[in-house]
């Protein structure tokens, strides 16, 4: 029986902030590295073997990994791919949510933030975020990289990912752990519980909290809690 370990990264220096951050590549907070110190204390003490693990470009979230991986006492090597970035907030980005959130009114703040496939004004190519990209970034092909993503283009490159490097090594029985985003993890999260484009609104993700997931061998879900229970929030499924 395999299992997916599903990790967002730990409290970044924005999360604090209470920034869209999307693909600036910022850091953990000192409360994101003790998040993602107590996410490996959690996953040590279920005593699983971690096969195979994921990240993306962005260093927070590799950070939450390569923290995770030490506490385990799992070798240092891991996978990175920019389908798990975050999603692109466009011009958004760098902006406070509250005061966003004054300036262009709450239904259209709730659209951006939480609507299914409505993203916000594309980020302007002389943006100053751009130099606060990942580096690695540059290797993304040529017509790629996006300017603004709502939930459901993140989801188009999320979910292809997924099913090409991922699920023949859940059915080969591998444990595989990635530590991604928030939105990323809600795209993943729409595929695997079977979520409605209406129902993801209302999912959340917490920072620097393993949400375990168990398979039959045809691949059917057949356990999945957080691993912390205080800091757990409702998962939906098949809604």
């Amino acid at each position: 029986m395999s299992k997916l370990i599903l990790t967002r990264h730990g409290q970044s220096t924005w999360n604090a902030e209470n920034r869209f951050t999307g693909w600036v590549d910022v850091d953990l907070s000192s409360i994101g590295i003790a998040e993602a110190e107590k996410s490996g204390d959690l996953l040590k003490k279920l005593n699983i073997n971690v096969d195979i693990s994921y990240t993306s470009y962005l260093k927070r979230a590799i950070r939450t990994l390569t923290t995770i991986l030490k506490k385990i006492n799992h070798e240092l090597k891991f996978n990175t791919a920019w389908q798990l970035n975050e999603r692109h907030y466009g011009a958004l980005t760098g902006l406070n949510k509250d005061e966003t959130k004054k300036n262009i009114g709450e239904d259209q703040f709730k659209k951006y933030r939480r609507s299914w496939d409505i993203s916000p004004p594309p980020m302007p190519d002389d943006s100053e975020y751009l130099s606060n990209f990942s580096p690695l970034n540059n290797s993304i092909p040529i017509g790629m990289m996006p300017f603004s993503e709502s939930l459901k283009d993140t989801y188009e490159r999320v979910i292809p990912f997924y099913e090409k490097e991922i699920i023949n090594n859940l059915k080969n029985n591998k444990n595989i752990l990635i530590s991604a985003h928030g939105n990323s993890l809600r795209a993943l999260c729409k595929y695997l519980f079977k979520i409605s484009d209406v129902k993801i609104n209302d999912l959340e993700i917490p920072t620097g909290n393993p949400l375990l997931i168990e398979f039959d061998n045809e691949l059917e879900i057949k356990k999945y809690f957080y691993l912390d229970k205080t800091r757990a929030k409702k998962i939906i499924f098949n809604q």
